[in-house]
């Protein structure tokens, strides 16, 4: 989701000789990517539909993933905002384009606090759980984890609707 990375339909998974820094971020890249691109070709419509009994939709997964991308880079580590409600359902007004776009910049947010963290073991300011806060690391392979198991739903979801699989 960054400006150099290739097309959409050539995005690949980092190098294996890229540094930590520099892997952690083209994983999550990645899968931030394979997300976005589960709502392609779809209508408003059926993209807030839910697909399962809990009320997940692939419009849902994009909100929650912005508000924890804002939650642990900015509020958490930077300490800037304020912690954002990371279970609600899309609202009325907003579209696949206003939330997809949310995304993207939550996700250029968190870059941002990224590139400025000279240190990947430096605590962030708070933490969103009952712990100390934790280390940049943490932070980004636990995004790494939170985005890679909410992709693995929009897979899902997308299946449900239209038979649409991989990437």
């Amino acid at each position: 989701m960054t400006p150099d990375q290739p097309a959409r339909g050539d995005l690949r998974p980092p190098e294996v000789a890229a540094g930590e820094r520099a892997t952690l971020r083209a994983f999550l890249d990645y899968l931030r990517e394979a997300v976005a691109a589960k709502l392609d070709g779809l209508p408003d419509d059926v993209l807030r539909a839910p697909g399962v009994a809990s009320g997940t939709s692939l419009l849902g997964l994009v909100k929650h993933l912005a508000a924890v991308e804002d939650n642990w880079f900015g509020w958490a580590y930077a300490g800037e905002g304020a912690r954002l409600p990371d279970d609600v359902a899309p609202g009325p007004g907003e579209t696949a384009a206003s939330l997809l776009a949310g995304y993207r910049d939550a996700a250029a947010r968190s870059n941002a606090v990224l590139d400025a963290c000279a240190d990947l073991d430096a605590p962030g300011v708070r933490s969103l759980r009952e712990t100390p806060p934790p280390s940049m690391r943490w932070i980004l392979v636990h995004m790494i984890e939170e985005t890679a198991r909410h992709a693995g739903h929009a897979d899902i979801l997308r299946e449900r609707i239209d038979g649409a699989t991989g990437r």
